[in-house]
């Protein structure tokens, strides 16, 4: 029998990419909007809101979609909004049965009333260790600076300052074209001399040169979406697949895909959950992560993102712990740390989801 939804949000997940402003609630939104005096929302009803992102985001276009951020951002520049979003950001994902997390949000968005970025990140790691507490989830907090921009180096010294506090990597995020990672070479090679841990948005919306400039020049840990991996393997009509030297490094090396798939049918990246590159990868082995980009614009969770790829490609409770042991074996956590999860948490879990009567 195939896992059922219910049945999956029981399960033990691990969820790497996961954007702090695109997973608000929706009557979280219009009451923020009303006690600050934001009055810029298209409507004011919270299940006409939710709608509205849901459709503003399923355009086809990674521009369109990017836009639905403008008011989540807005009604996120306060200490208490800031604190009151991550908070319910853990709880959230620990109610879909959500383990371990690692959120990204990009601290220069959130100062346009005052806040500075010290303020801005201490608002949400309290947030999260509010909202993580006697739930069973931990929430580590990635620190993205926007790729059009010229902040990065300072967001990178800012991830380093906190990450004994909470914060466990760096990001860059935003439109890829026209912005290709080497813009903020600077920032990564900073945090390569500090040790600490980065991931790169790429290979979403542009394509192969993007992920090999963020891996072999900047030295990402791990790739954001990078679907684009497809356009360098080639797959014959036997099925047989032939591997270009940038993906077949990208599988040698096992550096990790953080892979949203509902997300990239709204950006036009896939055209259809079975058609969506996952399944080959999965296939060749990659370390593929299954992932929820924006739970808010894409209506879903690390729960919704596994049933579909049940559905789609016939997956059942081994495929599914697979990507999460994927997942965790590619957290910015000490080695200790992440283990103790995988064999304590995680198999536990997936082994009485698979045998139970």
């Amino acid at each position: 029998m195939s896992p059922t939804l219910d049945e999956i949000r029981r399960a033990p997940k691990v969820l790497l990419h996961d954007h702090l402003d695109g997973g608000l609630r929706a009557e979280t939104i219009v009451e923020l909007a009303r006690e600050t005096d934001y009055g810029r929302l298209p409507t004011h009803d919270p299940d006409d809101l939710r709608q509205w992102f849901e459709e503003a985001a399923d355009s086809g276009s990674l521009e369109r979609y990017l836009e639905t951020f403008d008011h989540t951002v807005a009604v996120m520049q306060t200490r208490e909004s800031l604190a009151r979003v991550a908070q319910e950001c853990a709880e959230d994902l620990a109610a879909d049965g959500v383990v371990y997390a690692e959120v990204r949000f990009a601290p220069e968005q959130h100062t346009t009333r005052g806040l500075s970025l010290d303020q801005v990140v201490e608002a949400v790691l309290d947030g999260f260790e509010r909202g993580s507490q006697g739930r069973g989830i931990r929430v580590g907090t990635l620190l993205t600076a926007m790729r059009h921009q010229a902040r990065s180096r300072e967001i990178a010294e800012l991830a380093v300052r906190y990450r004994d506090g909470g914060v466990v990597g760096f990001d860059i995020a935003g439109a890829e074209a026209g912005y290709p990672p080497t813009r903020h070479l600077d920032a990564f090679e900073y945090l390569q001399r500090e040790n600490a841990h980065f991931t790169i948005h790429a290979g979403e919306a542009f394509g192969l040169p993007s992920i090999w400039q963020a891996i072999q020049w900047c030295g990402a840990d791990r790739l954001g979406h990078g679907v684009r991996i497809i356009d360098d393997i080639s797959v014959s009509e036997d099925g047989t697949a032939k591997l270009g030297r940038l993906a077949a490094y990208v599988r040698d090396k096992r550096i990790p895909l953080e892979m949203c798939p509902t997300s990239n049918l709204q950006t036009g990246a896939a055209a259809s959950i079975a058609e969506h590159p996952i399944g080959l990868l999965r296939r060749l082995h990659f370390r593929v992560t299954v992932n929820t980009d924006n739970r808010l614009m894409s209506s879903t969770t690390v729960s919704d993102e596994f049933r579909k790829l049940v559905e789609a490609f016939g997956y059942g409770w081994d495929d599914l712990q697979w990507f999460t042991v994927n997942a965790m074996k590619s957290a910015f956590l000490p080695f200790d740390e992440r283990l103790a999860l995988i064999n304590g948490v995680i198999k536990p879990g997936f082994a009485r989801l698979k045998w139970q009567p």
